[in-house]
């Protein structure tokens, strides 16, 4: 899952197996150390981008199977080496976490997809790699559902976002919906945000469905694991439309009693989805 996401989704770790702890564990080192070099600290652009350097030069040391590396890469790298891992998804992450330094907006919702594809559809590919999962149909679903997972990350953490200075929000739906990016200090109870923040959470939860047959056609663990992910994901989306999308004054997170739903429909999601896909007026089954 993407980095971002594990403070709502720790069910993941739980249903693990626990031969491949230390290996997610040194894919999230990685990928987490390295979003903090982008984004936490008093660091100066030009310090970030060129530890992020330093990160795509281990990557290449990686590649070229030299020794004597630091303590986390040389750890990634018996990962990669033992589950014969691409490196193009670390690369990615890191083409994604220098464009945090440099870019606050995104115009269009096709560049934010992009931005996702790089910040957390690598995260998915790879998870699928340590299962031996990632043929082309699973790795389309997993993308869905990792930028999915990003794009509701980003609604919950509007106000967070906008105190970095940053807007996730394309802004051709801001001016779509009449919504000036000056005004989002405040504009929780407004109807225009209303109706924007409806529109951003019916496409996210559209795109996460759209992956959600992966969790279907995976089996055990992997399975389990996901449909809980995407009915986490779900969740989230409820709980925003809950507050009536102000999540300005009431940040939206999963509680004790949210994790029992999530775990009860994470049960249930298979049998009934496997019901919408054999009965075409079933389609829109929900899957809750």
């Amino acid at each position: 899952m993407p980095v971002d996401h594990y403070e709502n989704f720790p069910v993941a770790s739980v249903l693990l197996p626990r031969r491949l702890v230390p290996a997610v564990e040194a894919i999230y080192a990685f990928a987490r150390s390295a979003d903090d070099l982008a984004d936490e600290g008093d660091a100066t652009p030009e310090q970030r981008l060129a530890a992020l350097a330093a990160y795509e030069q281990a990557l290449d040391a990686i590649a070229q199977g030299q020794a004597g590396l630091e303590p986390m890469f040389a750890r990634l790298a018996e990962v990669v080496q033992q589950y014969d891992l691409p490196l193009q998804p670390f690369r990615d992450l890191l083409s994604a976490f220098k464009q945090d330094v440099s870019v606050t907006r995104y115009p269009s919702y096709e560049l934010l997809l992009d931005y996702c594809a790089r910040s957390a559809n690598p995260v998915g590919l790879l998870m699928l790699s340590l299962y031996g999962k990632a043929d082309a149909e699973n790795v389309r679903d997993s993308d869905a559902i990792c930028s999915a997972l990003q794009i509701i990350n980003f609604l919950q953490d509007v106000a967070i976002d906008l105190h970095k200075e940053r807007i996730y929000l394309p802004l051709e739906d801001l001016a779509r919906y009449a919504v000036s990016p000056a005004s989002l200090d405040h504009p929780g109870g407004s109807a225009k945000w209303r109706s924007l923040m409806r529109f951003e959470v019916e496409r996210a939860r559209a795109l996460m469905l759209s992956g959600a047959p992966l969790a279907v056609r995976l089996r055990g663990r992997i399975g389990l694991e996901l449909r809980m992910v995407v009915q986490g994901g779900l969740r989230i989306l409820e709980a925003i439309e809950e507050v009536d999308y102000d999540v300005f004054r009431r940040r939206p997170k999963l509680t004790k009693r949210d994790w029992i739903k999530v775990a009860w429909r994470g049960l249930r999601m298979k049998a009934r989805m496997k019901r919408a896909m054999k009965s075409p007026s079933a389609a829109a089954l929900p899957l809750e």
